[in-house]
């Protein structure tokens, strides 16, 4: 009794093993870009970490960097930052799936262009793939 027990175990694990051939299991390809963009300076203890998925093919769809000035993605991101953060604040309003963590951009820190742009694309990105409206896009 014992060994067909143990053999009806070992015939199905080599027919569970036999089975997956002909299946296509989720597995993610070489060739696939990646839609995570991490943005760090270690000197100034920042960093950014975006993850969302089907960001870079809209990023190459944006106007190019060097298109705004520094001073006008600083200026709507501080206006986008304000305005996320209180959503974050306001669960109940907001949907907290959506606005889960605050953004921590302090207005006297020098990013640099990159970051501001990224940032600033980033909402741009949030406000068209989930629905939202910031008070900085009326105007």
């Amino acid at each position: 009794m014992k060994n067909s027990i143990y053999t009806f175990i070992l015939v199905l694990c080599i027919y569970s093993c036999g089975t997956t051939k002909d299946r296509k299991l989720d597995v993610t390809s070489a060739n696939e870009i990646s839609d995570t963009v991490r943005i760090a300076n270690d000197s100034l203890e920042y960093e950014i970490i975006i993850i969302e998925p089907g960001f870079n093919g809209w990023l190459v769809t944006q106007r190019p960097r060097g298109y705004y000035s520094q001073q006008f993605l600083e200026s709507r991101n501080r206006l986008y930052v304000t305005e996320y953060n209180q959503r974050v604040m306001q669960p109940q309003l907001f949907d907290p799936n959506l606005y889960i963590l605050q953004i921590n951009y302090e207005q006297q820190t020098d990013y640099g262009y990159e970051v501001n742009y990224l940032l600033y694309n980033y909402f741009l990105f949030f406000e068209k793939q989930y629905r939202q409206r910031f008070m900085v896009s009326r105007g």
